[in-house]
């Protein structure tokens, strides 16, 4: 049976949480093997999820009477300067940390600007172009349709050169940006290795379910409708529940923004599966860790949060649920949504 969970609670709702239409999040996962190696088991996983905080602790085991030495990464998918990158001139994930056994631990960062099929990284060699800043685009222009700042200080055959590639655009960057942060772990005979990683996600999203839900209607004759419908049914919202929030914001002309988490599961499918033991939690925004949307509210909002699990959820408290699996193989995806409700009188 596919499982949608939806709780309402009264939270105050930042206005910031709200992405731009079509906001597209960056999806990223677990930890991977650069190299396949069957003699490591995820003996535990516990992936624990807030719109602010995404932190993922391992426990993985190695069933070998050998020490094993090899490359672990945490690759993010290429993003998009304007339409898929949401933090500007933070650069996605450059707050990622590491742990390893309780301690901080060192790794290195590649990046890559991907153009179409092709890495052209190697053609920004000389030309003090931050690629992983999409050349220090300052967000307080809040404009991406004016040259960055890099290719305006680059020099004029730079310019042509970089503009001829296919990675510049009227000074507007054309390119997608490719992380990976990665290092050399030791995983000793027959021993556990405690691994934690940790990042800030980059949300997606659209300015309103009600475009989404809207958008069922007539999916099937429209390419678009049918991707914004996709985008707001992915994290399992029930159909009676679909209904009611049609209905709230067709009667009070509300946007309800619809956010989501996206976590790549199936990154775990590197190792030696099955995950032995797998908890997924998540925590619904906290009220005293928000900002009221309008201050004049005499109520305050509430948000709803909802994913797809086969399985039974538990919720301890109002604000965060949990899911629990034991020798679970991913086969899909995960996307956690958060919908914004401001607060209505009663009919």
């Amino acid at each position: 049976m596919r499982f949608g969970l939806l709780v309402l609670a009264a939270l105050l709702v930042t206005s910031t949480a709200v992405a731009d239409d079509g906001a597209a999040s960056v999806a990223a996962g677990g930890l991977v093997l650069m190299k396949r190696e069957p003699r490591i088991t995820m003996a535990k996983e516990v992936l624990h999820i807030a719109p602010n905080k995404v932190v993922v602790d391992y426990d993985f085991r190695n069933d070998s009477d050998e020490d094993v030495t090899t490359t672990v990464a945490f690759p993010v998918p290429a993003y998009r300067f304007g339409e898929d990158e949401t933090v500007n001139t933070d650069p996605a994930f450059k707050d990622f940390a590491l742990a390893v056994d309780g301690h901080p631990k060192q790794f290195a960062v590649q990046i890559r600007a991907v153009l179409g099929n092709r890495d052209i990284t190697s053609a920004f060699a000389g030309s003090n172009i931050d690629i992983a800043s999409f050349g220090h685009f300052d967000e307080n222009s809040a404009d991406y349709t004016q040259p960055v700042p890099d290719y305006v200080h680059a020099s004029a055959s730079t310019r042509k050169r970089l503009a001829a590639l296919g990675a510049f655009e009227d000074g507007v960057p054309n390119w997608r940006v490719k992380k990976m942060y990665y290092w050399t772990q030791t995983f000793p005979a027959h021993g556990i290795v405690h691994i934690e990683h940790s990042y800030s996600p980059v949300f997606g999203g659209v300015n309103s379910v009600q475009y989404g839900l809207e958008a069922e209607k007539e999916a099937a004759k429209d390419s678009d409708l049918k991707a914004a419908a996709d985008e707001v049914d992915s994290s399992c919202i029930m159909p009676s529940l679909k209904d009611s929030l049609l209905k709230l914001s067709e009667r009070n002309d509300m946007s309800v923004p619809f956010n989501y988490v996206d976590f790549i599961l199936t990154t775990a499918n590197t190792w030696k599966t099955p995950i032995e033991d797998f908890t997924l939690i998540v925590d619904r925004p906290r009220a005293d860790k928000l900002i009221a949307k309008h201050q004049s509210s005499t109520q305050p909002n509430r948000v709803l949060v909802s994913f797809c699990w086969n399985g039974p959820i538990q919720h301890p408290d109002s604000n965060r649920f949990i899911a629990h699996a034991t020798n679970f193989v991913p086969r899909k995806e995960l996307r956690v949504g958060f919908i914004y409700i401001d607060h209505v009188d009663p009919e």
